[in-house]
This record gives C-alpha cells, structure tokens and sequence, in this order.
C-alpha cells in the first residue's frame, strides 16, 4: 500500500511553489517502478496531468517528470493518456526540436514508448511549425522526428542528444499500415523515401540505433508492392545495406563474388560481422521478406545473396 508521505508527495507535484516540486520530483522518480507506482495511478490520473504539464518546467524538473513518465508508459491506461493528447505530443516535438534542450534524448525514449500505442499514427500526418533550419524544411512531425535523427547523429546538432532512441520509435511506427506507407513513399519537401534516410545506420556504432533501424527496415519490407523500388540498383538501393553487417572476413570464390553488389565485394579482412545476434536475425528475416516476389527472388538468386547467407 502505498504510504501517507508517498500520497502527499504526489500531490506536491501540482504545487506553484518550483522548490516544492522539485524535492517531490526528485523523491518521486524511485516510485516510478514497479507496483508502488500504483500511487501516481489514482482514479482519474491526476498525478499523470501534473506530470505532463511539469515536462515543459525548468530543465532539472523537466528532467525528472520525464523519467517518470518514461516508467510510467508501459501502463496501458497511462499509456493510452498520453499517446492520445494531441497538445502533450505537440509539447514532445517542440522540445526535441529545440537545439538547446538538454533533456531531448529523454523525449526521443518516451516518444519510442509512446510508439507502442496505435494511437502515435496520428504524428504522420500531424502539420506543425517548421523548427530550426539545421533540423527539417518540413512542417509534418514525422518528417522532422526523421530529418532530426539523420541529422543530429553523432550529438551533431545537440551537445547533449544523440537522438539514437527515435530509431525505436520508427519501428514501431513502421509495424502500423500507415507508418510503412509513410516510409516506402517519396515526400514532397525534399523527394527523398523516407528509408533510404535510415538504412545508412546499419553500420553506424550505436547499438540502439542498429537495433532500431534494423526493425523498422524489416517492417517497411511488409509493403510487398515497393519491394521492386527499394531494390532497385539506381533506386534505393537498399540490399547492401542489409548484407553489409551480416557479413563478415570470409573469402568468397572469385565467381561468386563478382556477381554479388559491388559494394559488398572486396571486403577488407579484418571486416567484423553484427555483433548482436537479434540483429542478424532481424537482416535475415528482412531478406526473407524480400523473397516475396518472383521478380525479387529472381534478383537475390542472381546477386548470389545465398552465398552470403550460407557462410
């Protein structure tokens, strides 16, 4: 049961005095796991509205709403309250598009959270204001979130965000039916497909982001019809992408090599394979996906694929 002091803290977090809500905050994160967290869920879930309200306080505050909110999403009715509040999905994005945000890649672990709820499919049509120029020349939210995480690798475009966490959020926007339309199509602002932005990631160091780009390749794929255009060779081009970390220092025989992509061909030998076994199998099923179609079976056969996947 959940106690008086826990009770009465909880209750701190609507309070107009900053001193007071941030020693409530601070206490309160612990309970955010596990089943004291029952105290944040009282009916009504006011602690909750607090909480979203508390995420656009001064950074340390922010900070900490942020983490328990992160805690507290797995819980399907919280869950439900946030992915479903268009204004509190409009405060996430203007906070992870502000450059100077030091709790951005907080934001990009609850918006991957939040993905868990069908009801996130409403970011990929969501219009909002353009954010700085270094991040998006869009004004739809998916296409920001998207141009942010190619962009901003690395720290690149914040000191204190890497952004790797949106890769997660793509997967799961990626298992919806709209989410891989939004993916495999051509967008206006820039004519780019929106994947070939995030199969670059395949190699890159960041284990989250591998994991995360790698999913969300794999869902794209169940849009059987744009199998020939990612694909295609002066298309998107997408195979190498996909071989490039299966593979490791083998040595093919020279007739089998010459006919694979020339971008796996001549690896050096100190080439290092995947190192997360749940990514390979990801990469694997993807190519299975891919074995769909005739006319993509016809072009794995010929580009000795099975070679790869046999070593």
């Amino acid at each position: 049961q959940p106690t008086e002091l826990q009770e009465e803290l909880v209750g701190f977090l609507g309070s107009p005095q900053p001193e007071i809500r941030h020693l409530a905050l601070e206490h309160l994160v612990g309970y955010s796991q596990g089943p004291q967290n029952s105290i944040f869920k009282p009916e009504g879930l006011k602690p909750i509205k607090n909480l979203k309200i508390l995420v656009n306080d001064a950074a340390p505050r922010a900070k900490n709403a942020l983490k328990i909110l992160i805690n507290l999403s797995s819980d399907p009715p919280i869950l439900t309250s946030l992915a479903t509040d268009t204004p509190f999905l409009e405060t996430l994005l203007s906070q992870i598009t502000n450059l100077s945000n030091p709790n951005a890649d907080l934001v990009a672990m609850l918006l991957a959270n939040l993905a868990k709820s069908d009801s996130i499919q409403s970011l990929i049509t969501l219009t909002r204001p353009l954010p700085a120029k270094e991040v998006s020349a869009s004004d739809n939210a998916m296409d920001q979130l998207l141009d942010l995480f190619v962009r901003g690798a690395d720290k690149k475009l914040n000191g204190e965000a890497c952004f790797d966490f949106l890769s997660y959020f793509f997967a799961d926007v990626s298992r919806l039916g709209k989410g891989r339309e939004y993916f495999v199509r051509r967008r206006g602002y820039d004519g780019v497909v929106p994947i070939s932005k995030v199969i670059v990631f395949t190699e890159c160091g960041s284990l989250v982001r591998r994991k995360g780009v790698a999913s969300a390749i794999k869902n794209s794929c169940f849009d059987i019809p744009s199998h020939k255009t990612l694909l295609a060779e002066d298309g998107i081009n997408m195979l190498p992408y996909i071989l490039l970390p299966i593979m490791g220092p083998e040595e093919y025989p020279e007739d089998e090599m010459l006919e694979m992509p020339s971008e796996v061909q001549l690896l050096p030998p100190d080439k290092e394979r995947e190192s997360d076994k749940d990514i390979i199998v990801t990469h694997l099923e993807t190519i299975l996906l891919l074995t769909t179609t005739r006319e993509a079976r016809e072009y794995l056969r010929r580009v000795n694929v099975y070679c790869i996947v046999r070593e």
